[in-house]
């Protein structure tokens, strides 16, 4: 017998449509005189659009994330890559994509689209990297913004400055390469939105340190990704804020994810795309994962509130801060982007263990599940120090091994029998479905 009511999200169609028309209107862009580009989730996307309203990117971890899931064609794809001489330990994203450009081939039907031009920025050790060679293996333009100035609590505004700098050369850069009047009322607007959106995506997070969780984290990354695909587009804001509505009037009602919940777990770093289906695994004992610093803090903002716990950041907007020229635009921007929780842990291990039990503790959970993930470089950095001290800390904790992008690395069988042994230490020894 369930324990609390459950119901569908009303807005899920919507939000598949809308990301379904975000690949549509990149594949369709030249059809109709716009312009694309690529680069990584977490480039300022806000930048580009200061070029018009006809500008669409794709973005390389959600597509190859895409492509994973479609184990076939990933399959395919990296082995594309591995026949170039690539070696199978880079980043598996990387090397989806890559497969895809050598096969000239569209996870989404057709011919790989082209970009006009590769707009990225670095943190993680393949960034840069990975649209170098975009950019030499199909010829076209590349800026790269070095962000790796250090964690948030040590930002001073020379380091800021490093950033700001370089994103007054990006337009400058995109003037020239497209030939187009650049519009800085459209980039006001953008990193309005892009304020707006992650700010609130954080909201919709920490909604989920109710019991019941509103929200599961397999239901979370088909909602996430609207913030990895384009951070500064209004729609994806605006989605968001409806979204958040609908979550909360979830948590008013005791509307639960899993209506059996009785272990709350969290996860770490991307999940193995193809095999999703564990999560639905864990549901059995009527436990689910409400989310993970990765889901949270990849494109959402937090900051210290009022009460001390862990929320939004709120929005320059919300502040009274001004935005209306390109300078205070990017200042924003930067500012914002460099306060990125899954940024501080490039620098210290120690700064994402102490936001994992943050999160442990606040949102009450019984044990969490850390992905050794030999798929991503950056993501991974740490984690065994990680694992350590959300032990000592009195969180039980358990591990498997997996790749987020290569099927080939990842034994369900063996990560469901971790799972089993997992539940029996937390006292769960029988499924609730039995």
């Amino acid at each position: 017998m369930n324990k609390y009511p459950t119901e569908p999200l009303k807005c899920w169609n919507k939000a598949k449509e809308l990301r379904d028309k975000y690949y549509r209107d990149y594949a369709a862009a030249h059809e109709n005189g716009g312009l694309r580009w690529t680069g990584g989730a977490w480039s300022f996307d806000a930048i580009p659009a200061g070029l018009g309203r006809d500008v669409f990117p794709i973005t390389g971890e959600p597509y190859a994330a895409g492509m994973a899931f479609n184990k076939p064609f990933s399959l395919k794809a990296l082995e594309a890559a591995e026949g170039k001489g690539w070696a199978r330990d880079l980043c598996s994203y990387m090397r989806n994509y890559w497969g895809s450009m050598y096969l000239d081939e569209y996870n989404y039907g057709g011919k790989y689209p082209k970009p006009d031009f590769a707009f990225q920025d670095h943190i993680c050790c393949s960034h840069a990297k990975w649209y170098q060679h975009v950019a030499e293996y199909k010829h076209i333009p590349y800026f790269c913004i070095d962000v790796s100035v250090g964690s948030y609590k040590d930002l001073d505004e020379d380091r800021l400055m490093f950033v700001v700098n370089q994103m007054h050369e990006s337009i400058e850069f995109l003037e020239k390469t497209t030939g187009r009047t650049y519009n800085d009322e459209l980039l006001i607007e953008a990193v309005k939105n892009d304020c707006r959106l992650t700010s609130t995506w954080a909201e919709i997070c920490a909604l989920n340190k109710t019991i019941p969780a509103p929200l599961d984290e397999k239901t979370m990354y088909s909602l996430y990704v609207f913030g990895t695909l384009q951070k500064s587009n209004g729609e994806f804001a605006d989605f968001y804020e409806e979204l958040l509505a609908e979550v909360k009037d979830r948590v008013a009602r005791g509307i639960a994810a899993v209506p059996n919940e009785r272990v709350r777990l969290m996860s770490d770093t991307q999940p193995p795309w193809g095999f999703l289906k564990i999560f639905r695994h864990l549901e059995t004992y009527g436990a689910l994962s409400v989310g993970s610093l990765y889901t949270f803090g990849l494109i959402g903002m937090w900051a210290d509130q009022p009460d001390g716990s862990w929320g939004p950041r709120p929005t320059p907007m919300s502040l009274g801060i001004p935005i209306d020229s390109r300078d205070q635009a990017l200042h924003v921007l930067a500012d914002w982007s460099l306060s990125r929780p899954e940024w501080q842990h490039f620098y210290d291990a120690d700064l994402k263990s102490k936001m994992m039990i943050r999160i442990a503790k606040e949102w009450k959970l019984d044990g969490v599940m850390l992905h050794m993930n030999r798929g991503c470089e950056g993501l991974s950095c740490g984690i065994a120090e990680n694992r350590l001290a959300i032990a000592e800390s009195g969180v039980p904790v358990m591990t498997f091994e997996g790749n987020m992008g290569d099927e080939r690395e990842f034994d369900e069988a063996k990560t469901r029998d971790r799972i089993e042994a997992f539940m029996e230490t937390l006292g769960i020894s029988k499924r609730v479905s039995e």
